[in-house]
């Protein structure tokens, strides 16, 4: 098969409003070519339609997100409390439960048409998995799935050890994808203690820095993914 262009962009520290309404836009423009194609019955192979894939990758302010069938009570503070900690709060349409965007995280946003590819959510959330799990890898961290619970983890099978280093959280509209990935790299995980990470209770949360000793080269590591995604989704970069 051959590559898919990919068109990628850093918008650096971005407030997480501006992030999700600029996915919104991009999702309802690719949805649109979609169907204004079926209204006018072209029975077009996916790959001549003119959607376009991009990706962002972002840090964000501090935020809490929660997922459409995520549980309220995983947030352990007030809306006063939350006010008074300069946290923001949204309610989203992903997938998933409540995690934490801050600085020291690169979140990263695929936004792809899995036509183009494959249409299999699962398939496309493993392969983000692996991205990740590539990636740490080069950092000598193990980076493993665990069976249920979607996103990165190491020392997954091990009770009373396992620790949550990316989490991922989706949505998908004809086959369109938003949201994405956030991997803790010099992320102060004390923000975590005031959720119950991705609604699962009794298990921590990590990063590269908490793994290595030492902080990591942001710069690197996103690099680092960038050629992960390349070869995992068989894709080129159009900056």
């Amino acid at each position: 098969m051959d590559k898919q262009p990919v068109l990628f962009s850093d918008l650096g520290n971005i407030d997480y409003q501006t992030a999700w309404d600029r996915q919104e836009l991009i999702l309802s423009e690719n949805v649109a070519i979609k169907t204004a194609a079926r209204l006018q019955q072209l029975d077009l192979n996916p790959m001549q339609l003119a959607t376009q894939h991009h990706l962002f990758f972002c840090e964000h302010p501090l935020v809490y997100t929660l997922g459409k069938s995520g549980n309220i009570e995983n947030v352990l503070l007030s809306d006063d409390e939350l006010k008074e900690k300069g946290i923001a709060f949204f309610r989203t349409n992903r997938g998933g439960d409540i995690t934490f965007h801050g600085p020291g995280q690169i979140v990263g946003y695929p936004i792809f048409d899995l036509e183009k590819f494959t249409t299999d959510i699962g398939l496309y959330l493993r392969n983000m998995e692996e991205v990740i799990i590539q990636t740490i890898s080069e950092w000598g961290i193990l980076g493993a799935r665990s069976k249920g619970e979607t996103g990165v983890w190491i020392d997954a099978d091990i009770p009373g050890k396992e620790r949550k280093i990316c989490a991922i959280g989706v949505r998908c509209s004809r086959w369109i994808t938003m949201h994405g990935f956030a991997l803790n790299v010099n992320t102060d995980l004390t923000y975590f203690n005031n959720i119950i990470p991705c609604g699962i209770q009794n298990k921590q949360v990590t990063s590269i820095e908490k793994e290595i000793g030492e902080k990591a080269d942001v710069t690197k590591v996103k690099s680092t993914i960038k050629q992960k995604f390349e070869s995992i989704f068989n894709i080129e970069w159009m900056d």
